[in-house]
This record gives structure tokens, sequence and C-alpha cells, in this order.
């Protein structure tokens, strides 16, 4: 089989080397953003003519470590994709039965989702079993290495796991920085997040509104995703309770599973009186519905107290919905201020501001610098940095 440095050439990247390429990472029945990029990063895999295939979690999380409902999804596998649900995460005795797995069938590339410190000890004791193999390189896919929400035994954790990695990719210059922690001096690059294109593609406003059943002449704006703390929805919260959100009738569509105590949040909505302008739609969203909530807002609004970079960034992309971001974290760099939306601080007093300036400028005024900024963020840039790393591991 050829292996191709680019869907244009016919180059071997790893030296003429045959096995193909593992990822290591969370693919369906499993659930959720990190299951969604594995699945098209797979696909591209695919289509440079790689043999590919996804070692998944046979077992995730303990339920009682898991904060939603469910950790499965009802969807239809993904086609044409081999998925291995073999990883047991807390396991040691299916961590070196894995990791010997893999050593034996010596895949040219191992990518490994890094996400949390809990996959530590899992991810760390497998890799260290290929690396018997001194053939695989190993490149970790790391979304976090400093997690949102720290917990006894995330420095230890992070730093087991690290040790045996070849080389790293981030998607957001904050995650890069927070690797010089552990003293790494490994290849290393940044690429940011591909845009989500497997969701379908943007449908007519006033069709996707009525799929939802939400009013046709509101201004809409989105908040999407799980929700937890750090992605400060009460803030956003508290600004829907300033008078000039009121009066120009803007509404929030709230898209996304509690990941935390949805209590909090309904004693602000009570408090501030503003349940008039809150539309609730806080269940697990299908991918199979992902199109119509992206298509149906006006604007995408990301409150995060910090982040590193957000799956929801690359939605409104391939939608071509505006966004407004707070300035933290690898937002601001991936959302050109009063271009493709408009960055704001991570106040409610500021976050009104900038809704009443976004509606002020219009939808209009940003969809040109989206068409042309979202041409950055492909699968093809992802791909050929992996090989390109793969190629910089000395042997």
């Amino acid at each position: 089989m050829n292996h191709p440095q680019n869907i244009n050439e016919a180059s071997p990247p790893f030296g003429g080397i045959k096995g193909g390429c593992v990822i290591i990472g969370p693919a369906h029945p499993l659930r959720g953003g990190l299951a969604t990029f594995n699945h098209r990063l797979a696909l591209a895999f695919q289509q440079a003519q790689y043999d590919v295939q996804i070692y998944s979690y046979s077992l995730q999380y303990p339920s009682f470590l898991f904060p939603g409902t469910t950790q499965y999804t009802t969807d239809a596998a993904p086609k044409g994709l081999v998925i291995k649900s073999k990883i047991n995460s807390i396991s040691p005795f299916n961590w070196f039965k894995v990791g010997n797995e893999l050593k034996a069938l010596k895949p040219d590339i191992i990518i490994v989702r890094y996400w949390l410190p809990f996959m530590g000890p899992c991810l760390g004791t497998i890799l260290r079993r290929v690396k018997k193999n001194k053939h695989t390189k190993i490149i970790c896919l790391a979304d976090n290495i400093i997690p949102h929400e720290k917990r006894f035994g995330d420095k230890v954790f992070t730093k087991y796991f690290i040790k045996p990695v070849d080389a790293f990719i981030t998607m957001s210059e904050k995650v890069l920085n927070d690797l010089s922690i552990f003293n790494i001096h490994k290849p290393r690059k940044l690429v940011h997040h591909p845009l989500y294109d497997n969701f379908g593609e943007a449908l007519p406003i006033n069709e996707a509104r009525a799929h939802l059943q939400l009013p046709i002449h509101e201004k809409i704006i989105l908040f999407f995703g799980f929700i937890r703390h750090y992605k400060g929805l009460d803030i956003l919260l508290e600004a829907m309770s300033d008078e000039r959100i009121r009066q120009q009738n803007i509404k929030l569509l709230i898209a996304g599973e509690f990941y935390e105590d949805e209590k909090p949040y309904h004693q602000i909505i009570q408090e501030k009186k503003i349940q008039d302008l809150i539309y609730l739609h806080t269940h697990f969203i299908p991918d199979t519905e992902v199109k119509y909530y992206l298509s149906a807002a006006d604007v995408v609004v990301q409150p995060y107290r910090n982040a590193t970079q957000s799956g929801v960034t690359p939605l409104a992309y391939h939608f071509e919905i505006p966004m407004i971001v707070t300035n933290v974290g690898g937002l601001p760099a991936l959302v050109p201020h009063q271009k493709v939306g408009l960055v704001t601080e991570p106040t409610s007093p500021a976050i009104a501001d900038a809704l009443i300036e976004y509606f002020a400028l219009g939808k209009e005024h940003f969809i040109p610098n989206l068409h042309i900024e979202k041409q950055k963020y492909t699968w093809e840039n992802l791909l050929h940095s992996v090989i390109q790393l793969a190629n910089d591991i000395s042997k």
C-alpha cells in the first residue's frame, strides 16, 4: 500500500515503512466532541490512502465520575471506519494487554488524544509497551495539558503520560505553552482546530428555527455545548438581565447538557426575571441536530472564564455564524476582532455591551471575513502536520 506525503504526492512519509496509523481516543458508541473529531481525523487519513483504525474505550469513565446522563450515543456508527473499543481506563491488566497488542501491530504512527490527567496512567502504560517495538512514532494530540478543573494528581499523571510520547500537536497557543511546565524538549507544533464539516450544510434560518420551534423574527444568540463552570454560562445569564437586551428583543438559546449542578443557573434566571428571554434545550444535542442549532442562531456566544481552544469555534466557522468570545486562552486568536466576531472581557457588562455592538453592526458585516478566515482550518493541514512531525522524530 502507498502512504502518500499528501493527497497529491506519492512519496512515502515514513521511509517506506508499512503498518498504517492508529488513533487512540474516544469513538462510537461513545459520544461527544472528541469522538466526532476522531472520526473525522480517521476519515482524513483514509482519504489520503492510509490504513487507519481507532482504538477507543470499552470503559472511558466509571459512571460515578461521568457528569452527564450517558456516555453513549444512539446515532448510527460512522460508515467505513474501523473502531475497536478495547481500552479500560481503570484496569492495569487491560493497559498491558492493549499495549502489547499495539506493540505487536507495529503501526507507523500512533496519534493519542490527551484531554484529562485521569487518563494519564492508562495511556502512559499502554504507550510504554508500544515503545518496546522500537518502530512506532507516538504523537500526542493535546487538547489540554493543564485541565480546566484542577484535581489531586494532575501533574503526576500528566508527567507519567508525557514520557513515552515522541512529539506533540496542540490546537492553541496556551496548551503549547503549558508543555513548558513539564520541561518538554520534544518536537511540537501548533495546528488550529480544523472545521467540523461532517454535520451537513447550513440551512436557511427560517427552516432551522421552524424545526426547533423557535420564532422567526427574534434576535437569537446561541450558547452551545456541555455546560460547565469554566464556560461562563452564568456570566452570560447575568448579561441577559441588562435592560438594553430586553429592549432589543434579544433571546438566548442554551443548547447542551448540564455537566454540573443546574440549580445555580435556574436561580439566576429566576432572580433576574429573564425566563422570557431564555430558550432551554438542556439535553445532549445529537450530531443529526447540530446543523439546526447553528443555522438558527444570529451569533454564537462563548463567555468562557478560561479556555484552551473550543470545538464550538470550528462549528461556527463551518456554518458561517459570527462569534462573540471572551479574551481568554486561545479564543481571541481564532476570532479576529470585528472581522469574524467580537472579543470582549469575561464580565457580564462587557458581554452585554458586545451583544449590543454586534446587532448594531449586523450579521452581514462579518460574513465576508468568515468566508476568508475559515480557509485556514482544514483537515489537510492537520494531516500534513502529523506527517511532518513523524518524519522529524529521530529513530
